[in-house]
């Protein structure tokens, strides 16, 4: 499948093109039952969009940022979490105009925070405007700053402070009603890197309100979200989607799926859930995920999962083959959004797409 991108023209940029996107037969009907479009991350390179052309085929449109990680949608942008880098991308086309194939979205890379480097993990946007993210190599939620590199908001109350040194390798932000409600982390104890010790079931869900643990024995937890009065999450070391009881503390499954988990947003009755290929050796094998994929013969794959909510059944895939990518951190839902791109910052493109409103323009 062929796809649009803003790589220039070297043997690293062919090295990095050289993949293919496998879909499911009906994840192109599901998009349009749904009236959404999709858009994912894939570290370190590649913001994905996907939507629908005017004939129903799919639409696959990528552009290359430098370790993009988290993503947070609002009706009219995209929030992009980079190396050391916050973007925000705003649709420049006014409501009901297309562009060149049928676009009825163009994200244009309109502001930056440079914040350093922060490990930002989660992205999201509450109910004010106000941008907040995981600090996870600061162990804090954070804000942008127009004169620092972030604003401490809150910390867990199991360390000590805001302070350098990814302790419990803090990742993952649900809100609710517009706030931020709980957060995910892989370790609970004040001490450098000791969330690697951890990945077994040493994860927790911190009760951001309350200030206190809510739910424990997880295995690298990873993209809580709350929907329809439910915490969901991936249990990424075991390769299961559920949600959390918060009465009992504890996870219940949903869903097996053949990867490491990572990256969820709902849509109605369906969850789209993020894959990654775990790596030999590196923090994200040895852990109950490689058992499970040898006990149903699973090769781990590269991609999304579209899991029905009441029957726990993957109802649509899209898959990434081939090429150096490995990993998916994020995806959001475009809700009434058909076929999204975007504009890169590797090209051209960017200095020769100019738009201004000559109803708005102001005299002296």
């Amino acid at each position: 499948m062929t796809t649009q991108s803003d790589q220039p023209p070297s043997a690293e940029a062919n090295e990095q093109s050289k993949f293919e996107l496998k879909v499911s037969r009906h994840l192109t009907t599901w998009l349009a039952e749904q009236n959404v479009s999709l858009a994912f991350t894939t570290p370190p390179l590649k913001l994905f969009l996907i939507g629908l052309k005017a004939d129903n085929s799919l639409s696959v449109f990528e552009r290359s940022f430098n370790r993009c990680l988290g993503i947070a949608a609002t009706d009219n942008a995209l929030y992009l979490s980079t190396r050391y880098e916050l973007w925000k991308l705003e649709n420049a086309l006014p409501k009901g105009q297309l562009i060149d194939e049928g676009y009825d979205r163009q994200y244009i890379p309109r502001m930056v925070y440079r914040t350093g480097f922060l490990g930002i993990h989660d992205v999201a946007v509450d109910r004010n405007g106000r941008v907040i993210f995981v600090n996870t190599r600061f162990g804090c939620l954070a804000t942008i700053s127009d004169t620092h590199s972030f604003v401490p908001l809150w910390h867990p109350p199991f360390l000590s402070g805001v302070q350098p040194g990814d302790r419990c390798h803090l990742n993952g932000l649900a809100m609710r009603d517009g706030l931020p409600a709980y957060v995910t982390s892989v370790g609970n104890i004040d001490k450098f890197d000791s969330w690697r010790d951890q990945r077994r079931n040493g994860g927790c869900i911190t009760d951001i309100a309350n200030n206190e643990i809510v739910a424990t024995g997880f295995s690298m937890p990873h993209s809580p979200r709350w929907h329809r009065d439910r915490l969901w999450l991936t249990n990424s070391g075991t390769g299961e989607f559920g949600y959390a009881d918060l009465q009992a503390g504890k996870f219940e499954q949903v869903a097996f799926a053949p990867g490491f988990l990572r990256g969820l947003c709902l849509v109605g009755d369906y969850a789209v859930v993020g894959s990654s290929k775990p790596r030999h050796g590196d923090i994200y094998s040895g852990l109950d995920l490689d058992d499970s994929l040898r006990k149903y013969d699973e090769q781990p794959r590269l991609g999304i999962f579209i899991i029905n909510l009441r029957t726990g059944e993957i109802d649509h895939w899209l898959f990434i083959e081939g090429g150096p990518m490995r990993e998916l951190y994020d995806v959001v839902a475009l809700p009434n959004v058909r076929q999204p791109m975007a504009i890169g910052l590797v090209s051209e493109e960017i200095q020769q797409t100019i738009w201004f409103d000559p109803l708005k323009s102001k005299s002296l």
